[in-house]
């Protein structure tokens, strides 16, 4: 230690090495903010990548090869009538659209929705396998007959308008 300044000193006269030590701690620090900032962003993006799925109808799936086989997806369609095997959390069942079908096998962790039905829109989720069969890990499925008119009548184009009504005892 120099006696005047109390700062180390080299043996070499009185060169300080404090700046070094700073330079030396800030370069760790700086390292270790790099590790961790770059850990954060491939978890992220791999985890994006994991839970990524593409839309596609049923005509692209088919079309789609052996790229097929290696995707995540999400197909929709309309549930075949009749064609619905469900037991537990387990259903195998036929969607539709225009003239095409496809064969999905539901194996999930829940049973189907409750809206799962015959006709009912359905958009099934995870991959199409070699056999030719979607095998989902999730159901989502919208009853058509509620948002559909009953058979036999003609959809309103318009709202309807509500007459005021006027209290009794009262005329024009």
């Amino acid at each position: 230690m120099n006696r005047d300044h109390g700062h180390p000193t080299n043996l070499a006269g009185g060169v300080k090495y404090d700046g070094m030590k700073r330079n030396s701690q800030a370069l760790r620090i700086a390292i270790a903010v790099t590790v961790i900032v770059g850990t954060i962003a491939y978890l992220a993006i791999s985890g994006v990548q994991a839970n990524k799925s593409y839309y596609v109808t049923i005509q692209e799936l088919q079309g789609m090869g052996s790229s097929a086989y290696t995707r995540h997806l999400r197909v929709a369609g309309n549930v075949a009538p009749g064609s619905i095997q469900h037991v537990g959390t387990t259903a195998q069942f036929v969607l539709v659209e225009n003239d095409r079908r496809l064969r999905v096998d539901y194996l999930g962790t829940e049973p189907p929705p409750d809206t799962f039905k015959d006709n009912a829109q359905a958009l099934a989720i995870g991959m199409y396998g070699r056999d030719g069969v979607f095998h989902a890990t999730q159901l989502q499925a919208k009853c058509a007959s509620k948002y559909a008119p009953k058979p036999g009548t003609v959809p309103a184009t318009g709202t309807a308008a509500i007459a005021p009504q006027q209290p009794a005892g009262m005329s024009n």
